[in-house]
């Protein structure tokens, strides 16, 4: 039984190490595959080396697909690239179905990868649906009652609400300051939180939940020592009902004993 429960756990300790590290490669693998499925075959023969090598090059795509797009970017910087996408904007601008898909889109682009965007800061706790349950939100900005149609001079928070496991998707909230607990994490911890399912618990979240306190490295110390009363009695004796010493008697050994007696029969 013993050797069955070692293996057993060496089996699970493998599956710790290598599902991580395979999980990444298939993924890294799957989009690879895909960007080269889509560019490859607008690239010429000249630039792709499957065509003159026996086995095929993974990656080419990819490639191709970063220098192209870095290369729209840098033109996209300067006059003539600027005014190339304002005509373009123009044109599909004009078209019905097209240009919501487009400004919708570019909107989401802008918003998540701007630097100067008002990215997720802080990662808080709400109580919803009810009292006495909470949710983790991720706070996006401080703003005022009247940018959302609210009474002017209440600070709110912009606080979305992500889903488990994906964090993705969840709800939009505007909340009083006093009603967003802070915590204090980071918002990769509170990611991880979250599309954990709460298996993947940061300490720090203990301290700002009602009912659950917060066990310090000295407490569990001192949770580890004997209490004084386990304590073994030595010279000083042990301890008495109200903490305070007790003194001990001391205790005459049998040699001693002996001692006094003959003394007093020497006297006699």
């Amino acid at each position: 039984m013993d050797f069955l429960r070692r293996l057993r756990g060496y089996f699970l300790a493998g599956i710790v190490v290598t599902a991580p590290i395979g999980i990444t490669i298939w993924l890294a693998w799957w989009f690879v595959a895909l960007v080269d499925g889509w560019v490859t075959p607008f690239l010429p023969s000249m630039f792709n080396p499957s065509s003159y090598l026996p086995f095929r090059v993974p990656g080419v795509g990819l490639l191709a697909a970063f220098i192209t797009i870095t290369f729209i970017g840098a033109l996209a910087a300067n006059l003539v690239g600027r005014t190339l996408l304002r005509y373009w904007e123009t044109l599909l601008g004009r078209m019905p179905v097209i240009r919501s898909i487009y400004k919708a889109t570019k909107q989401i682009f802008q918003t998540a990868l701007a630097q100067s965007g008002s990215n997720f800061r802080q990662v808080g706790l709400v109580e919803y649906p009810r009292r006495g349950t909470y949710v983790v939100v991720f706070v996006a900005r401080e703003l005022d009652g009247s940018e959302i149609g609210l009474p002017a001079g209440e600070s709110y928070f912009s606080a979305f609400m992500p889903t488990t496991p994906n964090p993705t998707s969840g709800f939009l909230f505007f909340l009083r300051k006093d009603e967003v607990r802070i915590l204090d994490m980071t918002v990769e911890d509170g990611a991880k939180l979250v599309i954990s399912a709460g298996l993947v618990t940061p300490t720090t979240v203990s301290q700002h939940l009602p009912g659950v306190p917060k066990i310090e490295k000295d407490v569990v110390d001192v949770l580890l020592k004997r209490s004084p009363e386990e304590k073994p009695a030595n010279g000083n004796g042990g301890t008495t009902e109200n903490g305070g010493k007790r003194k001990s008697t001391p205790r005459k050994s049998k040699t001693t004993a002996r001692k006094a007696a003959s003394s007093r029969r020497t006297k006699a």
